[in-house]
């Protein structure tokens, strides 16, 4: 093996199986970014049935400089996770009491997995009615969800509230995903996590 090779295996982090447990499901209505609590999300290969973020395609935006804004794409982005522990950070760093999941769009709170945020795209997340999701990315805060954590927080400047979530939660918005395998997906659900191999890519 030429000296590449061996650095490369040395950089290899071995895959990983953690566990998890679903704390909360959330649904957005077809026309509204923010979600509410609903008893279960059912789930095809095109997201959550009737949310605001379903669809096999998608259309670009401001996060796809490559592409036009509009040009439709795959919808790697059917569902938004986040962690109990990530959230009381943000909260705390802008000094409010709380910050809900349903405020900045999630689908899915989940509890267990440290440094949820940084789980790596690939990772598969098996719950234990059967339902598998593959995570894309690392979710970054938006002014968007900044500015209804604001409106619902009732803080007094809701722009520098939509500016501030976008600094305080850098690394800390949670994850992206879509659907391997539908299924249904319930509050109190254990999941088994499946992290794969991670090296670092320098050409």
């Amino acid at each position: 093996m030429d000296n590449a090779g061996v650095a490369l295996e040395e950089g290899v982090v071995a895959q990983q199986k953690l566990a998890a447990r679903v704390d909360g499901v959330f649904a957005a209505p077809f026309d509204h970014f923010e979600t509410r609590s609903v008893d279960a999300l059912e789930l095809g290969f095109d997201g959550i049935a009737n949310d605001f973020h379903a669809g096999i395609t998608r259309k670009s935006g401001g996060r796809e400089p490559w592409y036009p804004r509009g040009t439709e794409m795959r919808n790697e982005r059917q569902l938004t996770i986040v962690s109990p522990d990530e959230l009381a950070i943000i909260a705390r760093r802008m000094n409010l009491p709380e910050i809900k999941s349903e405020w900045i769009g999630a689908n899915l709170l989940v509890s267990g997995l440290p440094r949820l945020s940084f789980l790596p795209a690939g990772s598969l997340l098996f719950f234990r009615n059967g339902v598998t999701l593959k995570v894309d990315a690392m979710n970054h805060p938006c002014r968007l969800a900044g500015r209804a954590i604001a409106e619902n927080a009732k803080m007094p400047d809701h722009k520098v509230g939509a500016l501030e979530f976008a600094r305080q939660g850098r690394r800390l918005r949670g994850l992206t995903a879509w659907v391997e395998k539908p299924g249904r997906i319930v509050a109190g659900e254990e999941i088994t996590v499946r992290v794969p191999e991670q090296w670092i890519y320098r050409a």
